[in-house]
């Protein structure tokens, strides 16, 4: 069973046990958003980052979800992408692909699944993302933010590193401050492959519903800084995970119990 608990100004947070445990919720969280989205709009918009968090998906792709979940309606991005080629151990669509995406039992549309082209430089993939993400808010597939021009994606699901990354949007680097551009690139990540796109923080910001997911414990210290009431300064370092906060949306942090174990709010007995 999970623990639940509401923060002030930083969204609800979801402990589990352990990644079954938390998988399952996932899946009914993400289930849940699924029907009332396809309901409202007609569609789901939702955008995906890689790493253990396609796993914790997995769940989807058995019963019931499998067959309850209206796939052909599904619209599916990324949040951030390695600038390398779709066949490539780096990629996150063909992470999404393998592991999620070949299994479920009525195959998303193939048109309907954004992933960037790699065939060409990190800045031009950007600049072509952000124009299909343009074209898509222009026929209303994803909604606009009601405050801002921003894209408003029904749900983008994060991961989140030790360093407190979430995306491609890492500590200390230039790319936190872009305001203008909905998908911008660096050349320089300080994990390989260095070439990526990203979504920027005002359309993260901008979506309905966040998710991260986090698990292991070797991010317990990021998560703290994250979530909990810290103050600013050199010691504290406001980290990406801790800039996640829709202007309007939900957000939802789920965590298992090793990333949880630095948290103010849950002190575990051993």
């Amino acid at each position: 069973m999970a623990y639940s608990w509401v923060h002030k100004d930083r969204g609800e947070l979801r402990i589990y046990e352990n990644s079954n445990e938390l998988g399952t919720d996932l899946a009914d969280y993400i289930a849940e958003l699924s029907e009332v989205s396809v309901k409202e709009r007609g569609v789901f918009t939702i955008a995906l980052s890689g790493g253990s968090l396609i796993g914790l998906m997995g769940k989807l792709c058995e019963a019931p979800y499998s067959k309850t979940v209206d796939w052909a309606k599904w619209h599916i991005f990324w949040a951030d992408e390695r600038v390398v080629a779709k066949n490539h151990s780096d990629s996150n669509y063909k992470l999404a692909k393998d592991s999620l995406l070949s299994k479920v039992e009525v195959p998303v549309v193939p048109s309907h699944v954004h992933s960037i082209n790699d065939t060409v430089t990190a800045e031009e993939a950007a600049d072509e993302y952000g124009f299909v993400i343009r074209q898509l808010v222009k026929t209303r597939v994803i909604g606009v933010s009601d405050i801002s021009d921003c894209p408003k994606f029904d749900l983008i699901l994060l991961g989140m590193g030790s360093d407190g990354h979430v995306a491609s949007l890492f500590p200390d680097h230039s790319v936190l401050e872009e305001k203008n551009e909905w998908v911008t690139f660096i050349t320089d990540s300080p994990k390989p492959p260095p070439e990526r796109i990203t979504f920027t923080l005002p359309v993260i910001n901008s979506a309905s519903n966040v998710a991260v997911v986090i698990t292991s414990g070797d991010k317990a210290e990021a998560l703290h800084l994250a979530i909990d009431d810290v103050g600013p300064g050199k010691d504290f370092p406001t980290l990406p995970a801790r800039m996640v906060q829709p202007s309007k949306g939900k957000l939802v942090w789920f965590v298992d119990k090793p990333a949880a174990l630095k948290l103010d709010c849950c002190q575990f007995s051993e």
